[in-house]
């Protein structure tokens, strides 16, 4: 039997890129995805599209309320989508979101006997959040293997971020080369109840524009009012 992995699938680009990676290296894949209270819950669709066109071994889609915190426009009604980049760490940014998915996903993980963790995240095209960087993954499995069974057991764990150091067009290019269709995934923080992207956001735009840099064709479902301001 193959090893183990836990991916974290968002239902995004990404994440559909990494979880291809995983089964191309061989890997046995069990997804986990979050009900999170994000006003995108499209990207929920989307995500079990994905693990059921793929056949991952188990789809766990796990509730939990972040809107109740709030703190980000991801979460709370009252705090406007931006539709223009911001300086520093922008209102989209979830409160300790990485930390909290990956510790979940690291406790199935163990239940799991899996000792691969798989996270979409990306330092080059990241849109100013801290738990996207490397020296936060770093942190973490440092943190996984010092606080678990497994760990201080000697069965340490693996945080594997295959698209850490890439662009949005090279992740395009790689999932491209591994069968990926892009139209099943999303990556818009305001999609419609159809999964129809806003083309307004910085989600968005950094999409379009690995499709653009990658010199293929951006086959997004968008909102029709809004495709022309991704020109």
């Amino acid at each position: 039997m193959s090893d183990k992995a836990v991916i974290l699938l968002s239902g995004g680009l990404d994440s559909a890129t990494i979880l291809a990676i995983a089964q191309q290296r061989g890997y046995q894949c069990h997804a986990i995805s979050f009900d999170y209270g994000q006003r995108h819950k499209s990207e929920l669709t989307a995500a079990k599209k994905i693990a059921e066109t793929t056949a991952v071994t188990q789809h766990l889609v796990l509730p939990m309320g972040l809107d109740r915190i709030g703190g980000s426009a991801l979460t709370d009604e009252q705090i406007e989508v931006p539709v223009h980049a911001q300086a520093g760490i922008p209102v989209t940014y979830v409160p300790a979101r990485n930390t909290i998915f990956l510790s979940l996903a690291l406790g199935w993980a163990e239940v799991l006997h899996a000792r691969h963790i798989f996270i979409g995240v990306n330092a080059l095209d990241y849109s100013g959040y801290p738990d996207c960087r490397p020296e936060f993954i770093e942190a973490f499995e440092k943190l996984a293997n010092v606080a678990t069974k497994a760990g201080v057991e000697g069965d340490s764990f693996k945080i594997e971020a295959p698209l850490l150091h890439l662009s949005k067009a090279q992740i395009i290019q790689q999932g491209v080369k591994l069968g990926i269709d892009y139209r099943t995934t999303i990556s818009c923080y305001q999609a419609d109840e159809q999964g129809r992207a806003c083309g307004q956001c910085d989600s968005c735009r950094l999409r379009h524009q690995g499709f653009v840099d990658a010199g293929l064709e951006d086959q997004t479902l968008y909102q029709d009012s809004f495709t022309l301001s991704l020109m």
